[in-house]
């Protein structure tokens, strides 16, 4: 039998440790500190939402709060002493028996619900699942297997956690049976529900949790949680990277991967010549993104493009450029988009855009295809 710790998984980007790896979340000192409070005044909600950005922390501070919740005894006054002091960080040790069993996935007192394998069938599933073809949503028969999860005695310290990465992949099945597992909780038991849009959970779902959001990170905590990951990264691309991936760990790392800021450099210098346009470096650019495996580089081009004309909207519109990512874009943004006329016309465009590319993508049309057109569309609003 495989190890579960060593399959393919939904929840794990590419190049990164997954959460269950991660030491602790960085940037995320007041989220943390919510949950702690909450802990420590014995109100501790059955419930929680944690929103926000995707590649902020999330499901590291998921993991963060389980390993807690997993390690800390239930308090309890032994008549002598009087109960043990509060904790005052959520921290537990990596060498920690419910540590180590939870970054093997062995940990009997948490429940971890996710994507399962592509398929009709339990068989079909299971193949998937070791091949890495997992389901676009999570159905309605994984939320069934917590009854089972419900069903076991409580593990040492009395807790159960449940983590939900995330709530957005739920069918309208799955959520409906979630939710009343959030009406009636059992006893001793924490669920924690990931979501990036939490605007499109069932209201009822987001009325049963207490929320956690987390934000952005700055240049500072992207440093350190980039080092964090094993990523390297130079110290003066540090900024750059981080107002690119808009403070987000997990896009950052993305970019890191496969060189974001360059090929954000030569989209930059393709727009920059509008409303001419270089149709040699557009046929290049177009290139790199065909065959087979540039399927990730393709969808960056795809992300950067769409970025820097939001860039140029908000630039038009606001009548000033946002925070420069590579040097000389500031003076670019404000040629192209002079005013708020220029800024809704910026929009406009590179939303139709945006739209044709995205059908592209959905129908298989050639990549190098699919990028000379959306620049060419986006030429239009030069």
């Amino acid at each position: 039998m495989s190890d579960p710790a060593e399959l393919p998984e939904p929840d794990r980007l590419s190049g990164a440790p997954h959460p269950r790896e991660t030491a602790r979340v960085i940037g995320q000192t007041q989220a943390e500190q919510t949950f702690l409070t909450a802990f420590t005044s014995g109100r501790l909600h059955h419930g929680w939402l944690l929103t926000g950005p995707r590649g902020t922390g999330k499901a590291t501070l998921a993991w963060e709060i389980a390993r807690f919740l997993l390690a800390t005894p239930m308090a309890q006054d032994d008549g002598l002493f009087g109960a043990p002091p509060p904790p005052q960080d959520l921290h537990v040790d990596p060498d920690h028996p419910v540590a180590r069993r939870m970054r093997a996935l062995s940990e009997p007192g948490l429940f971890l619900l996710r994507r399962g394998g592509a398929g009709s069938t339990d068989t079909e599933r299971d193949k998937a699942l070791k091949e890495g073809r997992f389901s676009d949503t999570i159905r309605v028969d994984e939320i069934r297997k917590l009854h089972a999860f419900f069903g076991l005695s409580a593990a040492d310290g009395g807790r159960r956690v449940v983590i939900v990465d995330s709530a957005d992949e739920m069918t309208n099945q799955a959520a409906n049976a979630l939710l009343k597992m959030l009406e009636e909780p059992p006893a001793r038991t924490t669920l924690l529900l990931l979501s990036h849009q939490p605007a499109r959970l069932l209201p009822t779902i987001r009325s049963r949790c207490r929320t956690l959001r987390l934000a952005p990170v700055g240049p500072e905590d992207m440093a350190e949680a980039l080092t964090q990951a094993g990523a390297e990264v130079a110290a003066n691309d540090v900024a750059p990277l981080t107002t690119l991936a808009e403070g987000s760990v997990g896009a950052a790392l993305r970019l890191l991967t496969l060189d974001g800021l360059a090929l954000y450099r030569e989209i930059l210098k393709l727009l920059s010549g509008l409303p001419a346009l270089d149709r040699a470096a557009l046929l290049s650019l177009a290139d790199s993104c065909a065959g087979k495996g540039k399927e990730p580089r393709l969808d960056l081009v795809l992300t950067l493009a769409d970025q820097l004309a939001a860039r140029l909207a908000r630039t038009g519109v606001t009548g000033h450029p946002p925070l420069e990512i590579l040097r000389g874009e500031g003076d670019m943004l404000t040629r192209l988009a002079p005013d708020p006329a220029a800024g809704r016309r910026w929009a406009e465009v590179s939303q139709k855009a945006g739209d044709r590319a995205r059908h592209a993508r959905a129908v298989n049309i050639d990549p190098a295809a699919l990028i000379t057109d959306l620049f060419l569309h986006l030429q239009q609003a030069a």
